[in-house]
């Protein structure tokens, strides 16, 4: 039987796959995401924050699946950890509507020589889990906390309410 391969959708940059460790906050059946040896990773540009420019649905990092642990990010959801990936470029690879599926390595026959890539070990994991979001906050803080994020002043920040 030939080796399984789980394919994804993510708008995250081959930047936050390699400081997270791999592709994560996915809903899949640990068990069956585990048994692949691969993970495809896709593009999705068609996203408010997709965070580069690789065109939508073009294949472009593979990773040796190392273990599917929970999502640092995403409550519920997987992190599909790498211990080793490689650079692709297959236009196109995506299909479907769900952001998850499952292929084998025979169906990438003429895109993607698993045998023949170049990879690369894993850089020591950067992200942290991220911090625990708080279930109300005023207006203050929720201005401190976006300014944070985007790297501005608390004053460039304003939230309209509608109710």
């Amino acid at each position: 039987m030939a080796d399984q391969v789980i394919q994804v959708l993510t708008f995250k940059s081959i930047q936050t796959i390699l400081a997270t460790g791999g592709t994560q906050s996915w809903t899949l059946d640990k068990g069956r995401a585990k048994a692949c040896k691969y993970a495809v990773c896709c593009r999705n540009a068609h996203t408010r924050h997709p965070e580069d420019l690789v065109p939508h649905g073009t294949a472009f990092v593979v990773g040796l699946i190392s273990d599917v642990v929970p999502s640092t990010e995403t409550e519920g959801r997987w992190l599909i950890l790498f211990s080793k990936y490689a650079m692709v470029e297959v236009d196109d690879r995506w299909e479907g509507r769900n952001p998850v599926a499952y292929y084998t390595v025979d169906d990438y026959e003429g895109e993607i020589d698993f045998d023949a890539l170049k990879w690369n070990p894993m850089p020591e994991r950067t992200a942290q889990a991220a911090p625990a979001i708080k279930q109300s906050m005023t207006i203050a803080e929720a201005k401190a906390a976006l300014a944070e994020s985007f790297g501005v002043d608390p004053s460039a920040i304003e939230i309209t309410i509608r109710g």
